[in-house]
């Protein structure tokens, strides 16, 4: 089988799915001829079980976020994810026996439900290094350093901070920024010329609020710009609100795109970009520099990933379609003004290769 890098993630938000990929390319760059193997444990292990609670997660950040913010609390206390809760038996049998298959020389978990699954593993067999990747910013759960890890990476000094105040020894706690892909560091495909400002759409919120989002954009979309919305697994829920928008507009004037692997290059490419406080999504727009306007923010987790850009001035919080579109329309007025104020900004924090700096910083724990 040869030699194994093991990347452990799970599919509840993009962010834990970003970091897993973006780092495994980083060591397959970095190990060539090693087998890097990413896998969803929990999918994996009870994927009926896992495809309800991904649903109900969806639903809770989206239409029901007081109640996500309840269970986002819970998590963090020992006594209900610590090791050894009852709910644990299933994956750690799991985890148990993919251990012994796989024999990896490192465990990499972009996920923390897994360094409390290795910590009750650790007593009944022999468990490899465990780099944990945090993938949000300021606002820590504390499952995240509920259970040891040789190496915990952080995205930034805030965090870092927050990590080291949960009791981590400073020395285990190390910045690298947070891992997007490394497309993020590779040239620009040849670009066409264009005319106007071009305003970069990832919707996540209800239907009525992209609804009304779009109704807001439409005076600076009939003032010539361009808008592009590339809509991935949100296609079908929103289909009839794009339909009714796109018909509504002259030609050309928005683009609607379904799964796409051009994030990178629609990010480095616009002028701003509406999106969700994602860690993933907002790390991404500070390695590409492009102005932000955050118009939904997941309670407790995100929290602090909006603080982090906006302390920066990479990014403008809004509540309100009104809000959002007034906040594009400065950002985009007086030639771009202050979009070129924000993105030098971004600059001096921007780590477009935080991939290679994790998987360089993995490397340093794991066994021969």
């Amino acid at each position: 089988m040869g030699r194994v890098i093991w990347i452990l993630t799970a599919g509840y938000g993009d962010g834990h799915n970003t970091a897993a990929r973006s780092v495994a390319e980083a060591l397959e760059r970095l190990c060539p001829g090693e087998n890097i193997e990413v896998c969803d444990l929990v999918s994996e292990a009870m994927p009926r079980t896992a495809a309800v609670t991904k649903a109900l997660y969806q639903q809770a950040i989206t239409h029901f976020p007081a109640a996500w913010r309840v269970t986002y609390d819970l998590m963090g206390k020992r006594s209900v994810t610590g090791p050894d809760s009852t709910w644990q038996a299933g994956l750690l049998n799991h985890l148990e026996k993919r251990l012994r298959e796989k024999k990896p020389r490192l465990i990499i978990s972009t996920y923390p439900i897994y360094a409390v699954l290795l910590e009750s593993l650790a007593a009944r067999c022999p468990t490899p290094p465990l780099c944990t990747i945090i993938t949000d910013s300021i606002t820590v759960n504390r499952i995240w350093v509920m259970s040891d890890s040789g190496l915990f990476c952080v995205a930034d000094d805030d965090t870092k901070k927050v990590v080291v105040g949960f009791g981590v020894p400073e020395g285990k706690v190390r910045v690298t920024g947070f891992p997007v892909s490394l497309a993020f560091t590779e040239p620009l495909p040849e670009q066409h010329p264009h005319q106007g400002p071009r305003i970069l759409y990832l919707p996540s919120t209800t239907g009525r609020r992209v609804a009304a989002t779009l109704e807001a954009l439409k005076p600076q979309l009939l003032a010539g710009a361009k808008l592009t919305l590339p809509v991935g697994k949100h296609a079908s829920r929103l289909y009839h609100i794009l339909r009714r928008f796109t018909d509504s507009m002259p030609p050309g004037t928005v683009e609607v795109i379904g799964w796409t692997k051009r994030i990178p290059e629609f990010l480095r490419t616009h002028d701003v970009v509406i999106c969700k406080a994602g860690g993933a999504i907002l790390h991404e727009v500070l390695a590409a520099k492009i102005p932000a306007v955050v118009d939904y923010i997941v309670p407790g987790q995100e929290e602090g990933n909006a603080e982090m850009l906006t302390a920066h001035d990479g990014g403008i919080v809004t509540t309100t379609a009104r809000e959002t579109a007034a906040a594009v329309e400065s950002i985009l007025t007086n030639n771009g003004a202050v979009a070129r104020r924000m993105r030098a900004s971004m600059a001096k924090i921007s780590v477009p290769d935080a991939a290679m700096r994790t998987a360089r910083a993995a490397l340093s724990i794991a066994t021969d």
